[in-house]
């Protein structure tokens, strides 16, 4: 079994790793932790180190558990969502996690919702954590 967690070091990132991490010792899965930005130009090389330290970082907490874990940072030029949906069908991913947080109607116009993607079009089961 193959999980996969959208990840972005945010609290509610932090609470599905935390989960996906029980479920993948509980059914002896493999996880896989993605970071995924956009890239190109506007990616400055500090949050792309910072972006390393922080999958290191949840890389050791899975792994604390006896549990098999990969770290994936994406910048293909893809939306965070794309990458997550596309990664499922690419490494068999039996099923996603990503954490939610409350956005404004505003913030959702003009920012889109990374969640309402993945749960729409992944070709999996997804879980969603606040």
């Amino acid at each position: 079994m193959n999980i996969l967690v959208g990840y972005n070091a945010s609290y509610v990132a932090k609470s599905a790793l935390e989960l996906a991490r029980k479920h993948a010792k509980a059914f002896d899965a493999k996880v896989y932790v993605m970071i995924s930005s956009e890239g190109g130009s506007k990616e400055k090389l500090e949050d792309v180190s910072q972006a390393r330290k922080e999958l290191e970082s949840a890389k050791e907490f899975v792994e604390q558990e006896g549990v098999a874990c990969e770290v994936v940072q994406m910048a293909r030029g893809l939306s965070p969502g794309e990458d997550l949906v596309r990664f499922t069908k690419e490494k068999s991913i039996d099923h996603l996690y990503v954490g939610i947080q409350k956005k404004s109607k505003t913030q959702k116009l003009l920012l889109g919702s990374t969640a309402q993607y993945v749960i729409l079009k992944a070709n999996c089961p997804v879980t969603t954590v606040k």
